[in-house]
């Protein structure tokens, strides 16, 4: 059985936890990080060494950074639908995981940060408008990728559909000014229909209210 260190409610954690419900793998979660057990003592760091979280242990083999695990699961038990074999066809994939996890979510996340995380005393009109300066061009080219496909990677829901779309819960439930993306909206509809979904990353983020 998967063991996953990590609180529901981190963005980080609902990646791995997403990518093991829809190989629908056993699996155990304990809660780790801010507000659960510390990430802080050695036992735990001498399994990840950054203190954060999510880290897997599977049988022994233990992993920390989420795109590191999704890449793991989807290569030890991904079908070559979610995980394809061919490497001209998942490193076209893979490009996109890379730029979701490291472009789009990063920019997203600091709308979040702005709207939700920062105490009312630490929000500003000028930081607001670079996040969303930031996210606006990057939500722009994920849209435009989507507009003729059902998935990142067409007809199939792969690895890439994970990396890309965990952060689209919060990027479209917060209140601020999005710029209007069809395409990439209907995509949102889309993943709202997957039962993993709903159970990993549609998770009450509450707790991060006014934290920073």
């Amino acid at each position: 059985m998967l063991t996953i260190y990590g609180r529901a409610n981190s963005s980080n954690v609902s990646v791995a936890m997403w990518a093991i419900g829809e190989l629908g793998l056993p699996h155990r979660r304990l809660d780790y990080g801010r507000g659960y057990a510390t990430t802080h003592t050695p036992d735990y760091l001498a399994m990840n060494p950054t203190g954060l979280v999510p880290t897997l242990d599977d049988g022994g083999v233990v992993l920390f950074e989420s795109g590191a695990i999704l890449r793991y699961l989807g290569s030890k038990y991904g079908d070559a639908t979610f995980w394809p074999t061919d490497p001209a066809i998942r490193g076209p994939l893979d490009s996109w995981a890379e730029w979701g996890k490291n472009a789009f979510v990063a920019g997203a996340a600091e709308i979040f940060y702005e709207v939700v995380r920062r105490k009312p005393e630490n929000k500003s009109p000028e930081g607001m408008r670079r996040a969303v300066a930031a996210v606006t061009p990057l939500a722009t080219m994920l849209n435009a990728r989507l507009t003729s496909r059902t998935w990142i990677g067409g007809e199939d829901f792969t690895f890439a559909d994970v990396a890309v779309g965990h952060q689209l819960y919060r990027y479209f439930t917060i209140s601020w000014d999005r710029p209007d993306l069809p395409a990439l909206a209907a995509y949102y509809d889309r993943l709202t229909g997957r039962p993993a979904f709903r159970e990993h990353v549609m998770v009450s983020y509450d707790a991060h209210w006014n934290t920073m």
